[in-house]
This record gives structure tokens, C-alpha cells and sequence, in this order.
């Protein structure tokens, strides 16, 4: 690429930049396994949670069943209030949202103990919502941080057409690849850190969002260097 294209080329909004997609997809992976671990259902995944549904529905046991029921509502609601935020605040967006992500986040920490399986599967899909459907985008290409099966499949995708000898790089087959490893480093050290510290467990995905929260309040337009 010419200096000129680069000089062409749109800058990068500083929510879309690949240091944040990683942290995006270290809490995702991190709040996946906590949920998962905590309270049997997971909080990114609702697709997991609609299959677990049924599959105990057609069991019979229904009591189990409708476990999976509030996430999957909860999250819906979080779709909703991200909308609304796109909407309401335009390019502020994703910074609010941080914002609400982490009090989200402490207020679960601090009612963990009284009210677990509401603070826990309620707070966190909602946050994992809000999350998904913000955080869009990294470099201008749509990836998920809370799943990593679109991100695989771009990954191996992006792999074999270097490989085959088409146009393209190694840098976006890389980028997706490396968010697949940051959403399962982020889920092996939510599992050991909800095992072993689970009154603080919470703490890691708050820091990690307060960093996003910090490289988003910078200019969104900023130019890379």
C-alpha cells in the first residue's frame, strides 16, 4: 500500500481499533465462563441457552428449562437499550455503554452474595448485549467480542485466501484469529478466577472495560499514527 492510499484511507474510530476488540473479547470469554460456572447458564450465548431450553422441554423438566429463559430476556432488553443509545447519543455510544457495562458489573459483584441468580444471569447478559451490539466492528469489519464463531470462521476464511495465492494479507486473518485467543484466554482465567476468588472474581472484566472505556473517550476519529 502507497503512502497515498494511506493518506486515502478513513481513519479508524478508536472504538474499532484491534487493542479494544481484544479486550472486548478477553471480558467476553471471561463472562462466558463465570456465568457458565456460577450459575449453569451462559451469558453471550443465547443460542446455547434457546438449544437447553428445549432440550430439557422436550425432557419434561420444565422447572430446569425455564432457567435459561431470563438471560435470554435480559439480553434482549440490552439489544434494546443499545439501540436506543446508537440512536440517542450517536458516536458517544460506546463510551456510555462501557460506562453502564462496568456499574453493571460492580452492582453484580455487590449483590452477588444477596440475590445470585438474578444479579448474575440478568446483570451480565444484559451487559453482554449491550456489548455485542455497540461493539461491532474492528477496522472497519464486523466481528463479535462475545463469540468466536464468526470470528473463527473469518479467520480460517481470511487464512485460505493467502494461502491460495488471492488478494490479501495476513493481517485480518490474524486479527480474528488473535480475538479467538483472547475470548479463551479470557474464559480460562474466568474459570480459575471464579473458582478461586469468586467474591472478586468480577474485578478483571471491570478493568479491562475501564481501559476500553479510556482509549474510547479519546477522539473517535483520531487518525492513526
Amino acid at each position: 500500500m502507497t503512502s497515498m492510499d494511506i493518506a486515502a484511507s478513513p481513519p479508524i474510530r478508536r472504538d474499532e481499533t484491534v487493542q479494544v476488540a481484544l479486550l472486548l473479547a478477553f471480558a467476553g470469554g471471561y463472562l462466558d465462563a463465570y456465568t457458565w460456572i456460577i450459575h449453569g447458564v451462559m451469558a453471550n450465548a443465547q443460542t446455547a441457552n434457546l438449544v437447553l431450553l428445549w432440550v430439557y422441554g422436550t425432557a419434561g423438566e420444565w422447572a430446569r428449562a425455564l432457567d435459561f429463559v431470563p438471560p435470554m430476556l435480559a439480553f434482549a432488553v440490552g439489544i434494546v437499550m443499545a439501540a436506543f443509545l446508537r440512536s440517542a447519543t450517536g458516536e458517544r455510544a460506546s463510551a456510555i455503554s462501557t460506562l453502564i457495562e462496568i456499574v453493571l458489573l460492580i452492582t453484580v459483584g455487590i449483590l452477588h452474595n444477596r440475590l445470585p441468580d438474578l444479579a448474575g444471569t440478568l446483570g451480565i447478559s444484559f451487559v453482554a448485549a449491550m456489548q455485542a451490539a455497540i461493539f461491532t466492528k474492528v477496522e472497519g469489519v464486523i466481528y463479535s467480542s462475545v463469540m468466536i464463531t464468526g470470528n473463527l470462521r473469518q479467520a480460517i476464511e481470511g487464512l485460505f485466501t493467502v494461502v491460495s495465492g488471492q488478494f490479501g494479507s495476513l493481517r485480518r486473518p490474524g486479527i480474528f484469529a488473535a480475538l479467538c485467543v483472547a475470548f479463551g484466554v479470557g474464559a480460562a482465567v474466568g474459570a480459575y478466577a471464579t473458582k478461586f476468588i469468586p467474591d472478586l472474581a468480577l474485578g478483571l472484566p471491570v478493568v479491562a472495560l475501564l481501559i476500553v472505556l479510556l482509549r474510547c473517550e479519546t477522539r473517535p476519529n483520531e487518525e492513526r499514527p
